[in-house]
């Protein structure tokens, strides 16, 4: 079985208010068992693996190419649930809620916190929208972990009553734009948002409150250390962590962007850090393509539409182009027009970063991590 020191510590005091979530009951046995956890896409996600060491495995995303099966140790995630626990003062007395299912690390990483904390449970991601506000209500929701799309489709379910018993929310998986936030703060007043920005293999790598500023997305996690390597003449590298919340390798996959060196690890996202320490990722850099001679980043073109009104999702994609290196097409869920769109991304980055053609879908395609599908949206526009 597992040694002590890697073991999760689940505490008898979490009542799920939510039982017929598929995979819950697994994964309540895995942990009390001490066994290793396997938590993947399907009707029921998560599996006890019986192992010498105790190991969690989830798989990445998936959402720009194949998904890939990432080991850590529980010691790993219990570092951060006890440095919120100090920072966010969270206990027993709280109750937690995911929007997503447990195939998706975020929801697999609440739920597991509110075990380690003694909290009660509610899993909300097999829900509507509306109904999942409803329950927020209705369970005395204080805690809450969903992605920016999950939010925003949250959002959309029509007007409801203050969730006023809402005090934290954390957000992960893709950039919380300011229309986002203003909205979340009239419909949860009393609730302070933490954006989390990390991935599958890092965990926490910064975290940015209220007070960051808007582009960024905060200063480093509380244990975590950051640096940029080989950074060009605007400050704009490879970002490098190190810090206890890593993963510790891959069970199945590899990525050529993921690299150790020396303790320290970057997973190909490119970046620069401000004098204060706040980071302002730019994109992965298996993303990063050239348009005229110039480095185009799609994910910082995203956050430009997003900021639109009217704009609810936003994907942008490089297509082969025989002049110009490359050729931005922009898809977007939502009413924005098109000049608007294109006079945004002039204004914010430039013309090299201008779509060449706008869509408007009725709805995204979306992966189970509540994240666009980049590689379905890909296909669509290749067929055309």
């Amino acid at each position: 079985m597992s040694t002590t020191q890697d073991r999760f510590q689940l505490s008898p005091q979490t009542r799920v208010l939510t039982p017929e979530v598929a995979g819950l009951a697994e994964l309540l046995t895995a942990l009390k068992a001490g066994q290793s956890i396997l938590a993947r896409p399907g009707d029921a996600p998560i599996s006890p693996v019986l192992e010498t060491k105790q190991w969690l495995y989830c798989q990445s995303s998936g959402s720009t190419g194949y998904a890939k099966t990432i080991r850590r140790t529980p010691q790993s995630w219990i570092r951060s649930f006890e440095m919120d626990r100090e920072r966010f003062g969270l206990s027993s007395a709280d109750v937690y809620a995911s929007l997503g299912t447990l195939s998706h690390s975020l929801t697999l990483f609440a739920t597991v916190a509110a075990c380690h904390m003694g909290a009660d449970l509610a899993m909300l991601g097999e829900r509507s929208p509306r109904r999942q506000m409803r329950e927020l209500l209705e369970l005395k929701v204080t805690v809450l972990y969903a992605t920016p799309a999950q939010l925003r489709l949250l959002l959309r379910a029509g007007p409801t009553e203050p969730l006023r018993q809402l005090r934290l929310i954390f957000s992960s998986g893709g950039k919380l734009d300011p229309a986002t936030r203003a909205a979340l703060a009239a419909l949860c007043p009393g609730a302070t948002v933490q954006e989390i920005f990390g991935a599958s293999e890092t965990s926490y790598m910064t975290l940015a409150g209220p007070d960051a500023p808007p582009e960024s997305v905060g200063r480093a996690y509380p244990g975590v250390e950051l640096r940029i390597a080989d950074a060009d003449a605007a400050g704009v590298g490879e970002i490098w962590m190190r810090s206890p919340y890593l993963f510790d390798g891959y069970e199945q996959g590899q990525s050529a962007e993921t690299r150790w060196q020396g303790g320290w690890l970057t997973i190909g996202e490119m970046g620069w850090i401000d004098a204060a320490g706040n980071l302002y990722p730019k994109g992965r850099r298996n993303r990063m393509v050239t348009v005229a001679d110039r480095n185009v980043f799609p994910e910082e073109i995203e956050a430009v539409l997003m900021q639109a009104d009217g704009v609810e999702a936003a994907v942008a994609l490089a297509l082969p182009d025989v002049r110009r290196g490359h050729r931005i097409v922009a898809v977007v869920q939502g009413t924005a027009p098109a000049r608007v769109l294109r006079q945004l991304c002039r204004q914010d980055i430039g013309d090299h970063a201008v779509p060449r053609d706008i869509r408007h879908m009725e709805a995204l395609p979306m992966l189970a991590a509540g994240k666009p599908d980049l590689q379905a949206l890909r296909r669509l526009l290749e067929v055309e």
